[in-house]
């Protein structure tokens, strides 16, 4: 099959210089993605395919990592150097970044290196990039109706305790950047930090959205891991302290079992991105299971469900939800005892 011709027109070629050779790289179906040399400079061209939202990606990437710039303008980088655009073919142009292997305890730099990306946004970025959307009342209703499939009792004061939650999260305060799609393999580990690629589902919102991603089993993403409790409480405190240097604020963290809530009812978080918004993906759980990436969704069910329970015991307005969460939990198990934890290390680190 022929490679398509390199996206790279006149007004590049005037800012950048000749692309040099030019290596199409593998890249996901939503986009095309090079390796290039403009003026012997290592770099990358991502240009996105056509598509109903290839636009609005577009413009969320380069928004985003306009505003992720400023990390490197204060010190460490987050994200690699935007070195060029062209929107009419909607392409970015980005500095070559070395990557490297993840060291075991990856999730600490990850944690701190999210902290500043997330710290990057200010007052008046508002409207350049649409707010986080959180869970609907569909979802909420979804999630009852699992629970009654499985047999599971729902206390009476569930369901307002769910549509409450999708209320808080609706209008979670909160101005951070958000990456859309924080996982696994979109960090890269380089000698000076971590460099976040691929913004294209990039929104402002509260930082616990994704923060949640390290208890909660990196919801949008193929590769699902669980961190042993010392790491994980290692890269929570390392979130912390990163978010207080860079904005001289403490972090407000009571909102992070909200968010956790609010992945664990969602049951488009149970595929890829290809298949959400299909049908109602919680509702084929009695019935099937399916692998995705490093688990199956029964098992990324699982690891949900034990997330919340533990985080919502004793807690004023989703205690009702935790004691569901422990039980549907112990009912899956029980009625799928082959059911495997979701795995503790990124799938390529080896010891």
């Amino acid at each position: 099959m022929t490679n398509p011709p390199l996206p790279f027109g006149e007004a590049l070629r005037a800012g950048l210089g000749e692309p040099g050779d030019a290596r199409m790289l593998e890249s996901s179906p939503r986009s095309r993605v090079w390796r290039i040399a403009p003026a012997g400079r290592p770099a990358v061209l991502k240009q996105l395919v056509e598509g109903p939202d290839a636009e609005e990606r577009y413009g969320r990437e380069v928004a985003a990592l306009r505003i992720a710039a400023r990390a490197g303008a204060a010190g460490t980088p987050v994200v690699p150097a935007l070195l060029g655009t062209d929107p009419e073919e909607r392409v970015l142009v980005l500095e070559l970044v070395d990557d490297r292997r993840p060291p075991a305890d990856w999730i600490v730099d990850y944690a701190e290196a999210l902290a500043r990306l997330h710290a990057t946004a200010e007052p008046g970025d508002t409207g350049s990039l649409p707010r986080w959307q959180g869970p609907t009342q569909a979802d909420a209703t979804a999630f009852l109706t699992l629970a009654d499939a499985l047999g599971a009792p729902v206390a009476p004061g569930v369901a307002g305790e769910l549509d409450a939650l999708v209320h808080r999260l609706a209008h979670a305060p909160g101005n951070a950047l958000l990456h859309g799609d924080p996982c696994p393999g979109n960090d890269l580990h380089t000698a000076d930090g971590i460099r976040f690629i691929d913004f294209e589902q990039a929104s402002l919102g509260n930082g616990l959205m994704e923060l949640a991603y390290l208890r909660i089993g990196f919801p949008t993403c193929w590769c699902v891991t669980a961190a042993a409790r010392p790491l994980l409480d290692r890269a929570t405190h390392a979130y912390r302290a990163a978010w207080h240097t860079a904005t001289g604020t403490e972090l407000d963290d009571t909102g992070l079992a909200d968010a956790c809530a609010g992945w664990l009812i969602r049951g488009d978080a149970l595929v890829q991105r290809a298949h959400r918004g299909t049908t109602d993906h919680l509702a084929r759980v009695p019935d099937e299971d399916w692998t995705w990436g490093t688990t199956t969704a029964r098992g990324r069910l699982v690891h949900r469900l034990g997330a919340v329970a533990e985080l919502t015991t004793d807690h004023p307005e989703l205690a009702g939800l935790g004691t569901l969460a422990t039980d549907l939990r112990d009912r899956m198990l029980t009625r799928w005892p082959r059911l495997e934890p979701v795995p503790a290390k990124r799938p390529w680190y080896t010891q």
